[in-house]
């Protein structure tokens, strides 16, 4: 079973760098400026989490052909892309479905992969594929490490250039609303990917690998499930 996670990885981390790789060429082939458009277009947190999303996925292939289990870095790694992915499929549908974002032309084939389908595949891999470990609570607030910066270059960056990757990010793109409007959306996203890891988190401790805790406090990595 591990091997067929594996394949389905391989197939999963190709489909989504066709993706990227499909949308950036087309988009580039359209815009003015190209240095400026390639720094934006990796600016956007869908293309950097489906970016780690294919790596996390091409390095779990690599265990699963090699080895019984995943080592425990990879598998708090893997519940950070995890997090990241889901939390890319709700704000898209619920909140960028209809808004018409800057990257020149959307390829639809490219964006469904991107917000839906990827992300769908990571999420049932975290819960059906065999070999993850449980991630302590301890190591729970190291999910938010990246979406929080990413959050601070953003808005320094936007400050910067008057450029923001997406709307509600920007404090001028509705009149009145400002910083303040912004803090309501960045504090509502930060608590949804807080939900969704703790929900990772949550489901790694249900039927993973057994874990038990050091004398130091830390927790160590016991025999692992076969296969």
């Amino acid at each position: 079973m591990r091997r067929v996670f594996g394949v389905l990885r391989v197939a999963a981390a190709a489909a989504i760098i066709v993706a990227i790789v499909g949308q950036f060429a087309k988009s580039l082939s359209m815009v003015p400026d190209p240095t400026a458009f390639v720094v934006n277009f990796f600016s956007f947190f869908t293309i950097l989490s489906n970016a780690l999303a294919a790596i996390v996925l091409l390095v779990g292939a690599a265990y699963a052909f090699r080895r019984a289990s995943d080592p425990p870095l990879f598998d708090l790694v893997r519940a950070c892309a995890t997090t990241y992915m889901a939390t890319t499929l709700v704000v898209y549908n619920l909140l960028l479905r209809d808004i018409s974002l800057d990257q020149a032309t959307t390829l639809p084939w490219s964006n469904e992969i991107l917000h839906v389908w990827a992300p769908l595949y990571l999420v049932l891999d975290w819960v059906l594929a065999p070999g993850r470990g449980r991630i302590p609570w301890s190591r729970f607030w190291w999910i938010a490490a990246f979406p929080m910066a990413w959050v601070v270059y953003t808005m320094i960056r936007g400050a910067i250039v008057g450029w923001y990757p997406y709307p509600f990010f920007d404090p001028a793109v509705s009149p009145g609303v400002g910083y303040d409007g912004v803090s309501v959306y960045v504090i509502a996203i930060a608590a949804f990917i807080l939900l969704v890891g703790s929900g990772v988190v949550g489901l790694s401790r249900i039927g993973g690998r057994a874990a038990t805790d050091s004398p130091s406090g830390g927790d160590r990595a016991m025999t692992p499930t076969a296969g």
